[in-house]
């Protein structure tokens, strides 16, 4: 494999905590509607909602915020009061101000390959939210490049490393969601990393790659820094 130069990571779940927040809103909104829904048939609905609405309105707490809207209309056979979405809206609005909590490891993994390697953010979601998120992580600094983008796909991460970097080929990308982070990575020619959260929103998973040498799975970003200078020291 070619020499690595630059290491992309993802921010969500990765760097910070995010679904955490989700499960917390989710299980307030089927408080809202325990009256007209259980709690498993509530999430059912909403997770085929965000599936439906993601075309819409993309990735992000918005997105999200609405596709609860519409699934307290359904349940309720339209009958929601305006005080229960008023609160849907209060608890989007406290996410989108949710302070950032840091994953263990995160900023020394960063901080031991910032010197040696291109280091980029690559995230999807809300513009405004993620650059809230990222001045918020005290991160900022250590990122060669940013890139907020609405998908993850092989083009777009080609795209990237070749913007930033020396390809796909010498790159590497850094995330919890096998579906976003490391597939389409792979299939642009990078090397992927999976860093397994607790949490995993059901629209991110996916089955891991089968006997693919650029794949690695490592429990937590302080086995990330070894990892990489293992590839360094193979590389002919």
């Amino acid at each position: 494999m070619a020499d690595l130069t630059t290491i992309g990571f993802d921010a969500d779940d990765t760097l910070w905590q995010n679904e955490s927040f989700f499960r917390l809103t989710q299980t307030r909104f089927a408080e809202l509607l325990a009256g007209a829904a259980d709690p498993g048939h509530l999430a059912e609905r909403l997770e085929a909602a965000e599936r439906r609405n993601l075309g819409h309105y993309g990735f992000g707490v918005k997105g999200f915020v609405l596709s609860m809207i519409e699934v307290a209309i359904e349940v309720t056979e339209g009958r929601v009061t305006a005080p229960v979405i008023a609160e849907i809206i209060v608890a989007g609005r406290e996410m989108l101000a949710h302070p950032v909590h840091l994953l263990p490891h995160a900023r020394d993994a960063l901080q031991a390959l910032a010197a040696d390697y291109r280091v980029l953010l690559i995230t999807k979601g809300d513009l405004l939210d993620q650059e809230r998120k990222l001045a918020q992580s005290g991160l900022g600094d250590l990122f060669h490049g940013v890139e907020i983008v609405s998908h993850k796909t092989p083009e777009i991460y080609a795209a990237i490393f070749a913007r930033h970097g020396h390809g796909a080929q010498r790159a590497m990308m850094v995330g919890n969601s096998l579906k976003s982070d490391v597939l389409p990575a792979l299939a642009s020619g990078a090397r992927g990393v999976h860093v397994p959260h607790g949490l995993t929103w059901a629209l991110e998973q996916a089955d891991p790659p089968q006997a693919d040498p650029r794949y690695f799975n490592i429990p937590d970003l302080s086995h990330l820094p070894g990892l990489v200078q293992a590839l360094t020291n193979a590389t002919p």
